[in-house]
């Protein structure tokens, strides 16, 4: 099943989320009761990849090779069903084998999205990296997912890292980890979390001048 139209974030409060650091954004979540949207075990497959926005959710189902058909591995349609700026969430349960490669990134990347968070596994590492499209996932492994996966539905809720991502929430992703923000308070998040990047950036001034770190936690109390 697809459903064509989500609930997006404004582009604006995307552009300000992608300036914020997931650990401040983490800290916002704990202080606004979100203890549970941090996904904890999947990152980055290459250093220096980072990216911002909406989630366009896809839910896979894995079994042993032969299983399903070809025609099951339906990558087309998931990049067709993205939009410019979206990232692509794929609940495939942790599964070891590969639901995206090198020509997939490179499709997506020139269609405008931003990047992809897979809960299983992808390959071809150099050509992500050669096409500058970021990829988030918990394995990175040769063997191909055709007909040991089947697309089961595109933008309905997912499991990934055992965060409940919805279609449209705001996914914060960087070399520390992955954040998942709810659409609904995203708003309210992004402006908790630059409230203590200010403080973050002060305290980095003040220990430059001098302050002890004891003291700096002390006046800062989130850093």
């Amino acid at each position: 099943m697809t459903m064509e139209k989500i609930g997006r974030p404004p582009l604006e409060l995307i552009r300000r989320a992608a300036q914020l650091a997931t650990s401040t954004l983490a800290n916002a979540l704990d202080d606004t009761g979100f203890h549970n949207q941090v996904l904890c075990t999947i990152k980055g497959v290459s250093s220096g990849m980072r990216f911002a926005g909406p989630a366009m959710t896809v839910r896979e189902v894995t079994d042993d090779y032969g299983t399903f058909t070809s025609a099951d591995f339906r990558v087309g349609a998931i990049i067709d069903a993205a939009q410019a700026g979206d990232i692509v969430v794929v609940d495939m349960g942790g599964a070891k084998c590969s639901t995206w490669g090198g020509m997939a990134s490179l499709a997506a990347k020139r269609k405008g999205v931003c990047g992809l968070l897979v809960d299983g596994g992808v390959r071809d590492l150099e050509e992500m990296i050669e096409f500058e499209f970021p990829v988030f996932a918990r394995h990175l492994v040769p063997t191909t997912g055709r007909t040991r996966l089947k697309v089961e539905a595109i933008n309905e809720p997912v499991s990934v890292d055992d965060v409940i991502v919805e279609p449209g929430d705001l996914i914060v992703a960087d070399g520390t980890g992955v954040v998942c923000l709810p659409k609904a308070k995203a708003g309210v998040l992004v402006s908790r979390a630059e409230e203590m990047q200010h403080d973050d950036e002060a305290a980095v001034a003040e220990i430059n001048n001098g302050l002890s770190f004891s003291d700096a936690m002390q006046k800062f109390t989130r850093i």
